[in-house]
């Protein structure tokens, strides 16, 4: 290593390599150049790859790219995606010499290119000739395909391309004539100015060979045709069914045969099927007859072997000479054998058709037979013939009286077969009826006994309806010092219908969600129940379900009332300001239950006088204080050790897209729940509910703060004012808010419209 003066480095061998590259040649790229690229964001080869830094090799010249399109122009999506299944279509045929034969000079091939937009390839097809002598199908192979030189480094594009022009593929030019409708509207809309179809020319050796060959095969008396395709093709699949009927004289004791004809379009051919009843002791066979065309006239004797054919001959000479016979035709047809088959217009209803000898009546028709004959002949009459003897009526059931033994049900399952089969329940009010969710479908009402034991009047029960299986069940509440445990008093199950014979074949009727509603009576195995209440979601289901309950379908009511009133319109409006002297235009419950009463002269049920009230009432909505509720669940929070106020606050921060500090209702409810919140579901959802506005949405700052009980204790009361109890308020049984006075002026607008 050496080293000069004033030199502020060491000259280490391959430092500032580029940097004294780039000041004696002035170029900044050396490195090689890649063989793997990408065409049209297809990954592919490229083999003539340039040189150093790009720089091209002696005798390379730059390519275009593929695209016409600029970069930036156009779609997005690459041509492979954006031209996915898509083929131009062009007719074309090209001219190849023939220097070997005498007979043709040149030949006319006609082929087919089709064009690929999403990867600019090319593939020439040409259709299959019968006896062409030629191998044909596919003439080039589906690749791209350079222009013929000079531009022999560049490929065909779609702009290459029109109607009545000249391309040279490898040397051979083809002329295209026209294309497909899709292929036309594709160039147009890419700004191809289409050129008119050219005409097609014909091979002049191929069309000599046809006119060779039709000369050699036709006859001086051309043959009779016979087109069944036709016939067959426009009737294939179509088939008339008719019922008929055979007297067999063998089989007089059991009545007509029953058969059925089967009329088939396509060939007008006919086969038979018998229907044989049940026990009739034959044996069962396929077909009564077999597929054929049915002779009118048969049996007939039998013909001789080449009676029966399509055509007749001639002999010319009347023996053979040379062991030669000269025939020709019979177009007169003199010794043909003329049969007569049935055909679709010899069949209708009242037919007698002769089949072998034996003479079928045509009885009925199926519909697609009516509408052939109705399209085809005009025929409408298709009145059936009855020929079968009408059924003795089936001896009625007598089903014995239930013994006792067992439920009912098994009891008339086993009356109605030999083998016993278990009952099958109503599954599908199981599934609509079941518990889902939120959503019980339970009925419970609040119930009394209805007795004049003193002891007995004051017992409370409650009385759940199951919608899902009609079962009911009883519970008591127990009160203390009553001398009654309470309890279960009845186990769930159905309930028959009091005033029922017991012994009796008919089922008996059981108990129904129509029969229970407040102010029913109702005795279930003899014990008398007086219902006096229902909880909230009961009346709710009712009310929801009008069309069911008809006591709580408020419609109903109304119009009741109405139509009690209607003359005594005066009278009910001085009744109801003598009763509010103060003008308040709200009266008491009680007042506007007595007024009904009166009203009605007991045509009300206790549940129709509810449903007015609920209708036009004003509830008590007297809620539970919120600092309670507070100090309620910070005391729940506290006893299971919950501190994560600030991992919750960061969460509800990162829901909050606005940044706003609301959050809807069931957004916070799942952020509570996903971080398993140690607080009861209604305790949670009633605090949600203080701290929820008008459109559903929670201030979740103010609600974190006020649940931390870290950082804002609430003190919790030690004396809390309970709303005063009343006798019909039970604790085991949920209420709606109590109906605290009724708004009497819509009532009565509403029953005699609005004073003046």
């Amino acid at each position: 290593m050496c080293y000069k003066a004033g030199a502020s480095c060491s000259q280490i061998p391959g430092e500032h390599l580029s940097s004294l590259l780039v000041g004696e040649i002035g170029e900044e790229k050396f490195h090689r150049s890649q063989i793997c690229g990408y065409s049209n964001n297809v990954p592919m080869m490229f083999h003539d790859k340039p040189g150093i830094g790009g720089e091209l090799l002696p005798g390379q010249t730059l390519k275009v790219t593929n695209s016409v399109f600029p970069e930036g122009i156009g779609s997005s999506p690459p041509s492979w995606i954006a031209f996915d299944k898509q083929v131009l279509c062009f007719d074309a045929y090209f001219e190849e010499e023939v220097p070997e034969k005498n007979q043709e000079l040149y030949r006319i091939r006609h082929c087919k290119i089709y064009f690929y937009p999403e990867d600019d390839t090319i593939q020439v097809t040409e259709p299959v000739v019968k006896n062409s002598g030629l191998n044909q199908g596919t003439l080039v192979r589906r690749h791209q395909i350079p222009l013929p030189p000079p531009h022999e480094d560049q490929f065909y594009t779609m702009y290459d391309f029109n109607i009545n022009t000249e391309i040279t593929l490898y040397g051979r030019k083809y002329k295209i004539i026209d294309c497909d409708e899709y292929t036309k509207n594709f160039l147009r809309k890419i700004g191809i100015r289409l050129n008119p179809p050219a005409s097609r020319p014909d091979d002049p050796y191929t069309t000599e060979r046809q006119q060779r060959h039709l000369a050699s095969t036709n006859p001086f008396h051309p043959y009779e045709r016979f087109d069944t395709l036709k016939q067959f093709l426009e009737f294939d699949g179509q088939v008339l069914g008719f019922s008929c009927v055979w007297n067999d004289p063998e089989s007089q004791l059991t009545g007509p045969r029953e058969l059925v004809l089967r009329y088939y379009l396509s060939d007008d051919t006919i086969d038979i099927r018998e229907v044989l009843p049940r026990n009739s002791g034959r044996d069962v066979v396929p077909f009564f007859l077999k597929r054929d065309k049915l002779p009118k006239n048969a049996p007939t004797p039998p013909y001789h072997p080449g009676t029966i054919t399509n055509y007749t001959l001639l002999n010319v000479l009347g023996k053979p000479e040379r062991n030669k016979g000269y025939y020709i035709r019979d177009v007169l047809q003199t010794g043909a054998v003329h049969r007569e088959f049935y055909k679709d217009s010899d069949l209708k209803i009242g037919a007698v058709i002769n089949v072998w000898g034996r003479q079928i009546l045509l009885c009925d028709c199926d519909e697609f037979t009516k509408e052939h004959y109705r399209k085809k002949y005009g025929i409408v009459d298709f009145t059936p013939i009855q020929y079968k003897t009408p059924p003795p009526p089936k001896p009625e059931k007598i089903i014995p009286p239930y013994n006792g033994f067992g439920s009912e049900e098994d009891s008339l399952s086993s009356c109605r077969g030999v083998v016993v089969k278990a009952l099958h329940k109503d599954y599908r009010q199981f599934l609509e009826k079941d518990r889902y969710g939120m959503d019980s479908n339970i009925l419970r009402y609040a119930a009394k006994l209805v007795t004049d034991s003193a002891i007995d009047k004051d017992r409370k029960f409650i009385i759940s309806f199951f919608l899902s299986d009609d079962t009911i069940s009883i519970f008591e509440y127990a009160e203390r010092n009553s001398g009654i445990a309470g309890g279960k008093f009845l186990e769930r199950s159905r309930i028959k219908k009091p005033g029922q014979e017991l012994f009796k074949s008919e089922p008996s009727e059981y108990y129904k969600a129509q029969d229970l509603f407040v102010g029913a009576r109702v005795c279930f195995h003899g014990h008398k129940f007086l219902l006096v209440d229902a909880d909230e979601y009961t009346f709710n289901y009712m009310e929801k379900n009008a069309n069911e309950f008809p006591m709580a379908d408020f419609c109903v009511v109304f119009n009741k009332l109405k139509s009690m009133t209607e003359s005594r319109a005066k009278e009910i409006r001085k009744t109801f300001s003598i009763t509010d002297p103060e003008h308040t235009n709200v009266i008491g419950y009680d007042t506007f239950r007595n007024w009904v009463v009166s009203v009605a002269g007991g045509g009300f049920s206790e549940h129709e006088i509810m449903t007015l009230g609920r209708h036009y009432g004003m509830r008590d909505e007297s809620q539970t204080d919120l600092h309670f509720l507070l100090s309620v669940a910070q005391d729940k929070l506290k006893k299971n050790t919950f501190e994560n106020f600030e991992q919750l606050n960061a969460v509800f921060l990162y829901n909050d897209r606005e940044k706003c500090g609301l959050l809807p209702y069931e957004t916070c409810r799942t952020i509570f729940k996903s971080f398993k919140f140690p607080l009861p579901d209604d305790l949670l959802e009633t605090l949600l509910n203080r701290f929820e506005d008008n459109q559903n949405q929670v201030d979740y700052r103010k609600f974190v703060h006020a649940l931390n009980w870290r950082e804002n204790q609430v003190r919790v009361f030690e004396v809390i004012k309970e709303p005063p109890k009343r006798e019909d308020i039970w604790n085991q049984l949920p209420r709606s808010p109590s109906v605290t006075g009724i708004r009497y002026p819509p009532l009565l607008d509403d029953l005699f419209g609005k004073e003046e």
